[in-house]
């Protein structure tokens, strides 16, 4: 897979922005949202693409992450409640209510053709698909974004938002595929794959055709496979303060290394030094400190 070496490349997280409601108070999130802020701190101009409501939740989210540096010129407004996602944690382990009929679950497909087209990255999931108004959207600006463009699917299965369609629908507009290693059986079962882990990785990229699939294994690292080769890591020791956002994390910094020129196994490295930040931080958003962001800095130009 060909990446570019831009030195701000234009990076787009599509599908639910909302609060956190954590025992420790409300903080913004949502992957689409959590992985488009991550990659702007990088230094990408990053996008998020949602909707919020016409409430004191809404305006509050906005000013949240205008102030992360977000641009947020395509968060659209409409009159269901901001999205909201009661968290639980147990031992760090966030566990989630997600409620429902919110916002985000309305984002209009219009006005998107010109952003999509622009990006050079975008990362959507199965969440957001959940109904068929902001599903359509999703599907739309995939539609229109350029063919080097990297379609990385955050598939994030939660409760019972997914089906095999939009599962199905969505490989099938992706080029890099991100799933954990509790993910991985549920797809495979309502995709009738079957075999070994390696082997049914290896089975959805041949059939889907996605260059590189990044499979997460928690507090046992993970693999990341491309057509060829497969790259392993293993997470790295801190104190975990809480795991929220630190998977979109990786799979920003992931991003962002592939189109900063990086090596697989560099972008994989770099990644998960990232991911280990935000472990060690309260909340998906924590700024990163100069030697983070360091480990991202632009590829000379030969």
């Amino acid at each position: 897979m060909e990446c570019k070496n831009d030195t701000q490349p234009i990076v787009v997280g599509i599908g639910e922005m909302l609060w956190d409601i954590l025992p420790t108070g409300r903080r913004p999130g949502g992957a689409p949202a959590n992985f488009a802020c991550h990659a702007g701190r990088l230094g990408a101009h990053a996008f998020a693409v949602s909707a919020v409501g016409n409430d004191a939740h809404g305006n509050a989210l906005v000013n949240a992450l205008t102030r992360s540096g977000l641009d947020l010129r395509y968060v659209q407004r409409n009159n269901r409640p901001t999205g909201t996602v009661t968290v639980t944690l147990t031992n760090g382990i966030p566990s989630y209510v997600i409620h429902t009929n919110t916002a985000w679950d309305n984002i209009r497909a219009g006005g998107l053709s010109r952003l999509a087209g622009a990006a050079d990255a975008v990362c959507f999931g199965t969440l957001a698909q959940r109904n068929a108004v902001s599903r359509k959207a999703i599907g739309s600006f995939l539609s229109h974004v350029r063919h080097d463009c990297l379609k990385v699917f955050d598939i994030n299965l939660r409760q019972n938002y997914y089906s095999e369609a939009v599962i199905r629908r969505s490989l099938a507009f992706a080029n890099i595929l991100k799933i954990n290693d509790e993910e991985l059986p549920v797809t495979a079962r309502l995709l009738s794959a079957r075999g070994t882990e390696a082997s049914i990785v290896r089975a959805l990229m041949r059939e889907f055709d996605i260059g590189i699939c990044v499979l997460t294994k928690g507090s046992h690292g993970g693999m990341v496979y491309t057509r060829n080769d497969a790259v392993s890591y293993t997470p790295k020791h801190v104190r975990v303060k809480d795991t929220v956002g630190a998977g979109d994390s990786f799979t920003a910094g992931f991003t962002i290394g592939l189109l900063r020129g990086m090596a697989v196994s560099e972008a994989v490295a770099a990644a998960n030094d990232l991911a280990a930040f935000v472990c060690s931080q309260k909340g998906a958003m924590p700024k990163h400190p100069a030697r983070i962001s360091a480990l991202f800095s632009p590829r000379p130009v030969d």
